[in-house]
């Protein structure tokens, strides 16, 4: 049927004065769905550790662990730790270079539609922290989008090759200066220095170990015995005292054994809360929780999340990844550098870690750390690099279409996880907090995934959007949307 001119304008001019909606099906992205969905994996391999020990403890090693645990438990580490959480924030920018560049395509402003968004998300992930885990990101992700918001407006230039240097070098800027300190260090430190502060290190921690391995608490020398153990005098507050090397030692043991003491009721007091069979308790908990939890918020969104989303607005505006099929041989790098470099780095830096020297030496330790943190960086944009190439050929388009649905509910299927793993472990529900090991984890995480592949598909055969992300976009456009296909 033709359209008349006169039916054409007022068709646009209807268009124009329609607000933002939601993206049809027919508009979405393919690649980003199957790589949320893949992401939603890798996140649910490392967090389900954090629902069964101290999430206090977050990224510290659980050296208990022995045989086909302690295998399962490194190979998570070296192959997932940290590298999906920030492929999510690398297809979080995408999708906020989706959304704007659909906004600018219609002619509706941007800004305060996607505050709002941004304002739900936090809210979210608040009630999520507080009622449900407290080991949220969602709040994080909110926070960062305000400032990729602001970043956006502010920036003068818009050409998408200023995106890459500003997100490439907000990267790298901490681990520019982060390997500055280590040069000035180690150009300072000579060899007697490395081997007198080795020494003083080992003896400190041999006699702070020799406290904990006492049978019982009451026999832990505390840290004021420590301290009057050196016999300093008194005198007057305004005297200038000169300590020396045993009484600096011996506050330095007093020190190391405060810390651990501290950390292990701090461990105690959250087993606790998840072993008892009071919801309420537990809840109390995590609202205390959450003030650390908010507390670290910036320090990740300025150093980690932001520069990787403006690289994926960068992967977008540039229509690296919407034209992925014209761009293979970037990705094919991507995927040979990502994994040929990336694999070996995960591997040293975690023998670093790993290595019972590195519990001694604060040099070690934190040389370890570094590369493991770059390692993931690195490992990250091998496994972007690896799936979008892999998308490129149609029988593997095929495979991993099935994660499609699954990323397209990629908020209510992320905070699935969370009501499931708490309701099997925690105290007020399953109990099981503490009780299963590494290796039978797995065996959830698969039932759990493959659950969510078939849930996931047929509720998207009925309805257009999630549950979760239902109530997010209703919120957001401020009226309720049809959820029916």
């Amino acid at each position: 049927m033709q359209v008349s001119p006169e039916n054409r304008q007022i068709t646009t001019s209807f268009q124009e004065l329609l607000p933002i909606q939601p993206l049809e099906k027919n508009e979405r992205i393919d690649a980003l769905d199957i790589l949320r969905g893949l992401c939603l994996v890798g996140i649910l391999l490392m967090n389900i550790e954090w629902f069964n020990r101290a999430i206090i403890s977050l990224g510290g090693q659980d050296t208990s662990l022995t045989g086909v645990d302690h295998a399962v438990g490194w190979l998570i580490r070296c192959f997932v730790e940290g590298k999906f959480y920030k492929l999510f924030a690398l297809i979080f920018g995408m999708g906020f270079a989706v959304m704007l560049l659909r906004a600018k395509e219609m002619g509706r402003p941007f800004g305060a539609w996607f505050s709002r968004r941004m304002f739900v998300l936090l809210l979210i992930g608040i009630a999520h922290m507080i009622f449900i885990w407290g080991g949220d990101i969602l709040h994080d992700y909110a926070f960062a989008g305000f400032i990729l918001l602001l970043l956006v407006r502010k920036k003068q230039s818009q050409e998408p090759k200023s995106y890459l240097k500003l997100g490439l070098t907000w990267l790298i800027v901490p681990i520019f200066l982060t390997s500055l300190g280590g040069i000035i260090f180690g150009t300072v430190f000579n060899d007697a220095k490395f081997q007198e502060m080795w020494k003083n290190e080992l003896d400190i921690h041999t006699l702070v170990e020799q406290n904990f391995s006492k049978k019982s608490e009451d026999d832990i020398t505390t840290p004021t015995e420590i301290t009057n153990e050196t016999s300093i005098e008194p005198t007057e507050k305004t005297e200038h005292v000169e300590l020396t090397d045993e009484e600096i030692k011996a506050e330095t043991i007093a020190t190391a054994i405060q810390d651990r003491l501290d950390a292990q009721a701090d461990i105690d007091k959250e087993n606790r809360a998840f072993t008892q069979d009071s919801y309420w308790k537990a809840t109390q908990y995590r609202i205390s929780f959450s003030g650390v939890m908010l507390m670290f918020s910036p320090l990740i969104t300025l150093a980690v999340l932001i520069p990787i989303f403006i690289l994926g607005f960068w992967l977008v505006i540039s229509k690296t990844i919407t034209q992925h099929q014209q761009h293979q041989t970037f990705f094919k790098t991507l995927a040979r550098v990502g994994l040929l470099a990336g694999i070996p780095l995960n591997v040293a830096s975690l023998l670093i870690i790993q290595h019972p020297a590195a519990s001694i030496s604060f040099v070690l330790l934190g040389a370890g750390e570094i590369l493991f943190y770059i390692a993931q960086l690195i490992l990250a944009a091998g496994y972007l690099g690896l799936v979008v190439c892999v998308l490129n050929k149609q029988k593997w388009q095929r495979i991993l279409s099935v994660f499609a649905p699954m990323g397209q509910m990629a908020l209510t299927n992320y905070l699935m996880h969370s009501v499931i793993l708490t309701s099997v472990f925690y105290g007020y529900a399953g109990g099981q907090y503490g009780e299963i090991s590494r290796a039978p984890q797995m065996l959830l995480v698969f039932g759990i995934i493959t659950g969510q592949l078939v849930f996931s598909k047929w509720w998207l055969s009925h309805y257009r959007f999630g549950p979760m992300e239902w109530l997010w976009r209703s919120l957001t456009y401020k009226k309720i949307q049809p959820m029916k296909v």
